[in-house]
């Protein structure tokens, strides 16, 4: 008698700063994949994605401590080669570009996380690309013009400028800031002052507003925002 051999479901990693997303994610997806477990933070997504090594990592881009873009251009160098989807509440175009430019392989907005997210995980699963439609052309578009592999963002600030970044704008301290890092408090001045350089800012407060535009913080998830809702609903 001749037996059909059991087809293995294809691994995911999920990555939200949000409780009622990752549970959203896990009713959405648990038929079609195996759900290896879900972080909060960038430094948890990059600790157990070199763990786990999973098929996919679902991940949002604004997330404490590390956000997803540079978390995924961390993982490139450790040479994690899990495919990466980010679902993102954010439109801007800029942001979804930088996204594929550090490495993923799909950009979904979270208003539509339940009629596309399960098709870009097979999309990228068979090497394609995913961008939601309401912002592909324009994406896309953006993406051909940067021949040089780099975003905006990119050029003017280094890996490590952007992590300072965005623990400064979530009003970190900088003693805070260098124990988090690893590096001395004067390094963490250092480079505080050279991003204010690099991007004409004055304050702390204009930090944390291009930190925002950039997606680079967290914004607390409000009730009318697609994957919450959606995700009562599955």
């Amino acid at each position: 008698m001749v037996t059909k051999k059991r087809l293995r479901k294809p691994t995911l990693l999920l990555a939200d700063d949000h409780a009622i997303v990752i549970d959203g994610l896990r009713r959405l997806l648990q038929t079609d994949f195996e759900l290896l477990g879900a972080v909060s933070d960038g430094w948890s997504l990059l600790e157990a994605a070199e763990r786990l090594k999973p098929d996919v990592i679902v991940a949002d881009v604004s997330m404490p401590s590390l956000n997803g873009i540079d978390a995924v251009r961390r993982l490139r160098k450790l040479k994690v080669h899990s495919k990466v989807v980010f679902l993102s509440m954010h439109m801007d175009v800029e942001i979804a570009t930088e996204a594929l430019r550090a490495g993923a392989s799909a950009y979904v907005l979270k208003h539509s996380a339940t009629d596309a997210l399960n098709h870009a995980i097979w999309e990228v699963l068979k090497g394609q690309t995913f961008v939601s439609p309401r912002i592909a052309k324009d994406v896309m578009a953006n993406f051909m013009e940067y021949s040089n592999g780099t975003s905006p963002l990119a050029v003017q600030l280094t890996q490590r400028e952007r992590e300072v970044l965005q623990l400064v704008a979530e009003g970190r301290t900088i003693r805070g800031i260098a124990a988090i890092l690893q590096i001395a408090v004067r390094t963490v001045v250092f480079h505080k002052c050279n991003i204010m350089d690099k991007l004409g800012l004055r304050t702390t407060a204009d930090l944390t507003q291009h930190a925002i535009k950039r997606g680079l913080i967290s914004i607390q998830l409000r009730a009318n925002d697609g994957i919450f809702t959606e995700a009562r609903a599955v």
